[in-house]
């Protein structure tokens, strides 16, 4: 439980939350890029009869996306718990807590509509 009684406690949390935002943004960009890396192969395979399958690359870039989704949702968890230990005086008052809260929220549901599109339309051109 933090005694310092000063409102920067609170800031530094929400940094740390964001920060984990921007990671797991990239580490799901990173995925997708991975996974159309295999999209790009196969445009160059001298071979234009061949369907394309869900190789390597899908099955990486894949994991990478899930991976950004549970680092935002985590970061929420670990956001969640650092507020219950802070005091009312340690929070600005009237700021509002939670938008942070709804940016990773956000980016982890859009990430999971990301897996389904990507399962759905992956292996097609």
């Amino acid at each position: 439980m933090s005694d310092l009684r000063d409102p920067r406690v609170f800031f530094a949390a929400e940094r740390t939350l964001l920060a984990w935002n921007r990671t797991s943004l990239t580490l799901m960009a990173f995925g997708f890029v991975i996974e159309r890396f295999g999209l790009f192969v196969y445009m160059l395979s001298p071979s234009k009869g061949a369907v394309l399958q869900r190789g390597f690359s899908f099955w990486i870039g894949l994991a990478f996306i899930v991976l950004g989704s549970l680092a935002a949702a985590a970061a929420v968890v670990q956001y969640r718990t650092v507020l219950r230990t802070l005091k009312p005086v340690e929070i600005p008052e009237g700021y509002r807590v939670n938008i942070g809260v709804v940016a990773n929220l956000v980016v982890a549901a859009l990430s999971v509509a990301l897996i389904a599109y990507l399962f759905i339309h992956g292996a097609s051109l």
